[in-house]
């Protein structure tokens, strides 16, 4: 039997990995199974483009390498099980697929409330048949729109649905400012203060309760005892793992798939995790494990992790530089870095918070990140800080 790789996913980051696998010199056979029926497309115009109508799906899908033509797509189905010492995988329809190498690239889900009432009329944006379905509910006459979450999301729909002319469009966060887990307070009133003088209402500080309606939700009620009325309610609380498949490996699965810096899940040298699914230990930092959801993580990871699985081990601990963007009615958040790890020490470094203003965050005095929220120029700005931040040095892991 020929050798075959399993890329578990097929979205972007199972994508990149196929294509990774190849340029690191996998000649194998390549198998990618995704549970969606599309072939893998662009995620982040969705809570843009694609709701305000400016963009089609064939502008979304990517273009596969010449070098990945002859890898087999099992699309429409879902790895369901795994058993990783006998090197197999089984799927929805019952199918065994064996493998030399695995790639787990299965991503991530939306979140859902637990919260009483009824489930017509709540959305959440993550496949483009979300966005498509949300994008018919936007558009009819008079829609009240409850967004719950001011996180990257929930702030990208509910600027996409002001400018569809929503009648009323409201925010609700348990922070008490918009973004304030990413990016803390002075960007957090910066971005509260442009999305009010742009029409969205926020009810920060608040919790919800519970929805209200029979047979479709018309309300929003929150902890506090205020009912918030909705025709449409979009749910960005955050994101699960599509991990379940993996129980009983002895994986660490509490959040997404640990693996080491060099990708490779539980030290296993034929399974490897690439994408937001993946929990590594960023050797540019401090070496803390973690899961980054920025548009650049799938190909970063995918190239990391196939020399990982090709050649046994990457030249060097996996070291990216987090790159992150949202476009937000008519500006512009442009981050490199990770200003989450600075947010006890941020400093204006160019122009002024009430305009376009350039931000940094340091983390024991050392520039961590940096994030221009504004216009071109300060993202311009923002990306010449790159080459800084590149330079600093690894930390060392053992």
């Amino acid at each position: 039997m020929s050798a075959r790789i399993v890329v578990a996913g097929a979205s972007m980051a199972g994508l990149r990995a196929a294509e990774q696998l190849r340029a690191a010199g996998w000649t194998g056979a390549i198998t990618l199974v995704g549970d969606e029926p599309h072939m893998p497309y662009n995620r982040p115009p969705l809570s843009k483009e694609v709701l305000a109508g400016r963009a089609p799906f064939e502008s979304l899908a990517f273009r596969p390498r010449a070098s990945v033509s002859d890898v087999e797509w099992r699309l429409g189905r879902k790895v369901v099980a795994a058993e990783l010492d006998e090197r197999t995988v089984r799927l929805d329809d019952g199918t065994e697929l064996t493998y030399d190498g695995l790639v787990v690239a299965t991503g991530m889900r939306p979140r859902r409330l637990n919260c009483p009432g009824p489930r017509a009329g709540r959305h959440t944006v993550r496949t483009l048949d979300d966005a498509r379905v949300l994008r018919e509910e936007l558009i009819r006459p008079g829609a009240r729109v409850v967004v719950i979450g001011a996180g990257f999301i929930g702030c990208e729909v509910a600027a996409t649905a002001v400018g569809l002319g929503v009648a009323e469009v409201t925010v609700v966060d348990p922070l008490p400012l918009p973004m304030a887990g990413p990016l803390g307070e002075l960007l957090g009133r910066a971005l509260r203060r442009r999305h009010e003088e742009r029409g969205v209402r926020f009810a920060l500080g608040a919790a919800v309760a519970a929805f209200t309606g029979e047979e479709r939700v018309t309300g929003v009620e929150l902890r506090d005892g205020r009912v918030l009325p909705a025709d449409v309610v979009v749910e960005s609380v955050g994101s699960v793992a599509n991990t379940e498949w993996l129980d009983g490996n002895g994986l660490d699965l509490s959040d997404g798939v640990l693996t080491d810096a060099w990708l490779r899940a539980g030290g296993r040298p034929d399974v490897v995790a690439v994408g937001d699914v993946a929990r590594f230990p960023n050797a540019r930092y401090d070496g803390v494990p973690r899961r980054v959801e920025h548009w650049c993580i799938p190909a970063d990871t995918a190239k990391h992790a196939a020399r990982t699985l090709v050649a046994g081990a990457a030249p060097a601990p996996f070291a990216p530089l987090p790159t992150f963007w949202s476009d937000q009615h008519d500006f512009r958040l442009q981050s490199f870095g990770a200003p989450g790890l600075g947010k006890q020490d941020v400093r204006v470094l160019d122009g002024d918070p009430e305009a376009d203003v350039l931000v940094g965050y340091h983390h024991d005095g050392r520039l961590v990140g940096v994030v221009a929220l504004g216009g071109q120029a300060v993202a311009a700005s923002a990306a010449r800080y790159r080459a800084e931040l590149l330079k600093q040095p690894a930390l060392t892991l053992s």
